[in-house]
Formats: C-alpha cells, structure tokens, sequence
C-alpha cells in the first residue's frame, strides 16, 4: 500500500468514528473530504462495508454465568451510527441539490429542424440556429443563437416565452419569428400579438410589424411589413423591409449553409426587397448582390457582398 492509499485508508477510518457524534460543521468537513479525491469515497465506502460485514458475522460473546457489564459504545455502535448517518446525509444531499432540467436543440448551418411543444404548439429552427428548452416548463424557450419561428397556443394565464439574450419576448396568441446573431435581435410578427419586454418597454407588436435591436442600441420598430412573408425562409424567400445589409448577408449564410459576409459597404445601408433562395449558394449570392446593385466577391470557403445602388442610406 502506498504512502497516499494509508493516508487515505486512515482519514477514512477517523472519519468513520467521528461522524457517530458529529455536528454541522464535521458534516461540512467530511462533505469537502469526499468531495476532494474520489478515492476518498470509494475508501469511505469500502470500510463501511466491511464494517457492515463484520458486525453481522461476528458471534455473540458469550458468558456462563452472565454477569452484568456496563460498556461504553460499541465499535459496531459508533459505526452503525456513522453508517446511518452518512446515507442520511447522501440521500438528504441529492434530495436538495439542483438538478438542471433544461436541454438543447441545434441545427448545423443550411438544415432545418421542427420541434413538437406539448401544447401543441411547434417551434422551426432555420440553419445554424440553437434553442434551450426546460422539461419542468414546457412554456419557455431560450434562443441561444440562429432563427426561429415559434407557433403556440395562447393560455393567457400562463403566455409562452421567448428568453433571447436580455430580451424576453411574450406571446399574446401568436405566431412569431425571432433573429439572433452577432448583428442583433429582431422580432416579426405574422399572426396574433407579442410583448417584447414585458417588464421594461412593453412595446406590443401587431402582425406584420418587425421590432430590430442591435447590440447596445434601443430597439427599432418597423411597420407595414406583410405578415404573410415573415418566415418565408421555409417557403425558400427571404422578404425584407428596411433591413440591413449586414442582416441580409446572415440570413443567407444561415440559410445557404456557407459563409456570407457584408463588407464595409453595407454599413448604414438598408435593403427592401426578395431574395429566392432557388440554386446552388453561388446562384443565390450572386442573386442577392445584383438586387443589392452589388457583387459577390469570394472569400475563402463564402462569399463577400459588396452594396450598390440597390441598397439605400
């Protein structure tokens, strides 16, 4: 036996006899000691055992005639009440300790995936697109990152929600798309109604209204737009009103499953249009560029657009 495997096999044993009388603080100690090596617990575990086995094989002392002894704990005593006291404390710990119930979805950039809420309602992810949701609360998802549109159906009791980022987003009997990358968020609605930030703005948006948020900015609303075109990226359209360029090249990369970047073009431009996303990636890039009264430029494995006349300041 090493000179580490007797340390360990010692400190087990003190705190075999310690624990029969120990209060919250030696708990304390002894959870920090199980917890520092895992070769403490299975030696803890182990001397336990072989206690257990050699308090029930042991024969009963006897004594012809019996005479009357009075005797302190007894080894098996203080053992048991180690023993007993320890599995209490086990099953008291995983009793109270947090269990994370939340798990994620995600789609690889140019796949798309729908999933099926309890209540009925479905959640569709674009390409590149991750959510958390909650096994104890059907009525919350997390977008992590990507574009998702969210059906669900209305308890006005209990509205489902939308954690993107700082933002919560709740619904009001909706259908809705949300966006969120690097540009920002943005929220469309295409039936029904949601409360962006219920407890701060509360901004309320009607369909075919499209709320936008760059990081650090205040958010943006946009009105007009045609509820019928938002999610057209599952009917292969993507529709924008006074969009970003740099929101347009997102959607085609997300969409496209290849890297699409605007350059320094784009910045402070803004395009209202449709792209068909009908093609091979180059087809549809260079698509989008020449609506842009731009060009697709190759970039390593993607492609760079460059903004013209198309987009407007």
């Amino acid at each position: 036996m090493t000179e580490r495997d007797e340390r360990i096999e010692q400190e087990a044993i003190d705190w075999l006899v310690r624990l029969g009388e120990a209060d919250a603080g030696e708990w304390e100690a002894f959870t920090l000691w199980l917890e520092a090596d895992p070769a403490h617990a299975a030696r803890y575990e182990a001397l336990a055992a072989a206690d257990r086995d050699w308090g029930a094989l042991a024969p009963p002392a006897r004594q012809d005639p019996p005479v009357p002894v009075r005797r302190g704990p007894s080894r098996r005593t203080i053992f048991g009440a180690a023993i007993a006291a320890s599995l209490a404390l086990v099953i008291g710990y995983e009793a109270m300790a947090p269990r994370d119930t939340t798990y994620a979805i995600e789609t690889a950039t140019g796949s798309r995936r729908t999933i099926a809420l309890a209540d009925g309602g479905r959640i569709e992810l674009n390409g590149g697109t991750r959510v958390t949701l909650d096994r104890r609360n059907p009525r919350f998802a997390r977008l992590d990152r990507g574009e998702a549109l969210f059906t669900v159906a209305h308890d006005a009791s209990r509205p489902f929600e939308v954690e993107a980022g700082d933002a919560r987003i709740a619904d009001l009997g909706t259908v809705f798309n949300v966006v969120r990358d690097a540009g920002g968020l943005e929220v469309a609605v295409a039936e029904g109604a949601v409360m962006f930030n219920p407890d701060r703005q509360a901004v309320r948006l009607a369909p075919g209204m499209i709320l936008r948020q760059s990081p650090g900015e205040a958010p943006e609303l946009t009105r007009g737009g045609d509820p019928a075109a938002i999610a057209g990226w599952r009917e292969g359209q993507l529709t924008y009103v006074s969009a970003p360029v740099a929101r347009v090249a997102a959607d085609l990369a997300r969409n496209l499953g290849v890297p699409v970047t605007a350059d320094r073009t784009a910045v402070n431009r803004r395009f209202t249009g449709v792209i068909v996303l009908d093609g091979s990636p180059q087809a549809v890039v260079n698509r989008a560029a020449g609506l842009l009264g731009g060009d697709a430029r190759r970039s390593g494995e993607g492609w760079t657009l460059t903004v013209g006349a198309g987009a407007t300041p």
